[in-house]
């Protein structure tokens, strides 16, 4: 029996942030387009820095989803914990099911998971994505990136073991 991977700490904040989004924009669920928004309030991730580098931003793709999924009422109240689209869960899988088949330590990172959303030509996220600039191209970028973000959080993980044995 495989073990699934570890998250990294701001794969996990990006999904904690991603619920968040998905409530102040008053959606019953969490999807690709909230997992993207996640991803952004974040911030500090490789997968954010790429986007703002390239123009996306938080403002931008709530637009966007607004756009692609439209408003929502007024005076729904989203649930705590917003359950996950079949998109997005699909994103989350794509991630573990990446990191796994590419053998090496470390953990899934927010990178896996941008690429989880873009992989899903069909999903919110990818369509927002798509419309802001994001190309095949830029997610080869990422790709490339990914091993090595997860390498870095394995570091910094490391590191905070020492700092907080001492």
């Amino acid at each position: 029996m495989m073990i699934p991977p570890r998250w990294s700490s701001r794969a996990v904040r990006s999904f904690a942030m991603a619920e968040l989004e998905a409530r102040k924009m008053r959606y019953p669920t969490t999807g690709t387009e909230g997992l993207l928004m996640g991803i952004l309030v974040e911030g500090t991730s490789g997968a954010a820095k790429l986007l703002r580098a390239n123009g996306t931003t938080l403002l931008k793709v709530r637009e966007e989803a607004a756009n692609v999924l439209g408003k929502s009422e007024m005076f729904y109240f989203s649930p705590m914990h917003p359950p996950l689209t079949e998109a997005a869960q699909r994103a989350l899988d794509w991630a573990v099911n990446e990191k796994l088949k590419s053998g090496e330590d470390g953990e899934v990172t927010a990178n896996h998971l941008l690429l989880g959303i873009w992989s899903d030509k069909e999903s919110a996220g990818h369509k927002i994505l798509y419309s802001l600039g994001f190309d095949d191209e830029k997610a080869s970028l990422l790709a490339k990136t990914a091993g090595e973000e997860a390498a870095m959080s394995l570091r910094e993980q490391g590191e905070h073991l020492i700092y907080s044995s001492t």
